[in-house]
């Protein structure tokens, strides 16, 4: 999965239903949730992108979106953020709260 930065951030997330992932390398429930992004990005394929933002790398990104607890998923729309979930989240919760954007 690409980890993006401050500088392609808003590029990245302006067209279509974008997740984003804001951890860091350290933390054990990220690491948890680097397969489960897997499982989803190969499930819901082309209709979704999904990114990772290294907090301890992008500090000023982190603190724009308040993060205060990791992992902290993102769910963006068209540019405009939609949903946000704090905390290791199974699969098939990732894959329902994206389904609700997808336009078919």
């Amino acid at each position: 999965m690409e980890i993006i930065t401050e500088k392609d951030f808003d590029e990245k997330i302006k067209k279509g239903v974008v997740l984003v992932d804001f951890f860091a390398t350290w933390c054990g429930p990220c690491r948890m949730m680097v397969p489960i992004l897997e499982e989803v990005k190969q499930e819901l394929e082309d209709k979704v992108e999904i990114y990772k933002v290294d907090v301890d790398e992008d500090v000023k990104l982190a603190r724009k979106f308040g993060i205060m607890s990791i992992p902290s998923l993102y769910i963006f729309v068209d540019g405009e953020m939609k949903e946000k979930h704090i905390g290791l989240w199974s699969k098939n919760d990732v894959v329902e709260a994206l389904k609700k954007h997808i336009s078919d």
